[in-house]
């Protein structure tokens, strides 16, 4: 076996002038060996439902950085519906089972998905966490800590609230439609709205959770609609609700009277925002978010260090 390889290196040594080395070294040599180059870091995207056009946006956003990079493998998962928290853990353990080196992942739920992360980093993974904030205590119970690369919630709502509010009176009735209520970002949001109706002196009949669904959304309208019938706005924690808001407005043929605000800016929304069936959404760039994820989780990879949380970009769209 000795003499073979040393008879196969002399081969490849005078590769320039020889033609060839007998049969066992008539197949071409690769430029480099897996010795000489260390694989490419493979990212695992896990999501939420890539039914809502959020998420849909961040996706793709991953994937043509990871075209223009090339210096990284990418995986992009998400779960059929945005509560269904067994699905995403699953996901994780599937990434695991592959070993990833990298997970970034947008939680369905800000606490039950933590024990399979802490399995993932006590596996070696780099995990980092974006759009829907884990549980700061329970991170801290378990002694790990997973960066949080995304926007203030609480203040791009506050934005959307601000704006509501300079179109209302002291004392009009509002209500806010949140999303799943164990999620960060909905409990962040529907503080962010509740500040600025509060500032502004608004009067909130109703608060209700519609898990981010835009069907749900409409049913919860439709009932706070009946049952508030000077209501003048209502303040959905995303866009998908948003539209869910605004149909069951126009079935109430209250369109010109209510005033619906969302936050995502995904398109069918910023299209209202346009007609002015909405007032106003936020856009936290959620095409970008995925990517400043993985490009700190590759920047972790490297350095060994764990960095803080990253604030990204928020801003308030109007018409």
């Amino acid at each position: 076996m000795l003499r073979k390889v040393t008879s196969l290196l002399a081969c490849l040594s005078l590769a320039l002038t020889l033609t060839g080395c007998g049969n066992a070294e008539q197949s071409s040599a690769p430029a480099s060996t897996p010795e000489d180059t260390p694989d490419k870091p493979r990212v695992a995207l896990i999501m939420k439902s890539l039914a809502n056009e959020f998420f849909i946006n961040m996706a793709a956003g991953a994937e043509q950085h990871q075209a223009q990079n090339d210096s990284y493998e990418l995986v992009v998962n998400g779960i059929k519906n945005e509560s269904d928290l067994a699905q995403q853990v699953s996901l994780v353990e599937q990434m695991m089972a592959t070993q990833v080196d990298i997970i970034v992942i947008a939680p369905a739920d800000s606490k039950g998905l933590l024990p399979v992360v802490k399995r993932a980093i006590d596996q070696g993974i780099v995990v980092v966490n974006i759009d829907n904030k884990f549980d700061d205590s329970i991170l801290a119970d378990m002694g790990i800590k997973v960066p949080f690369v995304g926007p203030d919630n609480r203040e791009g709502a506050r934005l959307v609230g601000d704006a509501l509010a300079a179109q209302l009176t002291a004392g009009d009735q509002v209500a806010i439609i949140g999303g799943i209520p164990g999620a960060f970002n909905a409990q962040q949001r529907q503080l962010g709205f509740e500040d600025a109706m509060n500032a502004a002196g608004m009067a909130i009949v109703a608060t209700q959770a519609a898990d981010w669904e835009q069907a749900k959304a409409a049913s919860v309208t439709g009932a706070i609609l009946s049952e508030n019938p000077d209501l003048k706005a209502i303040l959905a924690a995303n866009d998908s609700m948003a539209l869910g808001a605004v149909a069951a407005v126009r079935q109430a043929g209250k369109t010109d009277a209510i005033a619906v605000v969302g936050f995502d800016n995904i398109s069918a929304a910023a299209e209202l925002v346009q007609t002015g069936e909405m007032l106003a959404t936020a856009d936290q760039f959620g095409d970008q978010l995925a990517v400043f994820g993985i490009e700190y989780a590759l920047q972790i990879l490297g350095s060994g260090d764990i960095p803080e949380d990253r604030k990204t970009p928020i801003e308030l769209i109007t018409r």
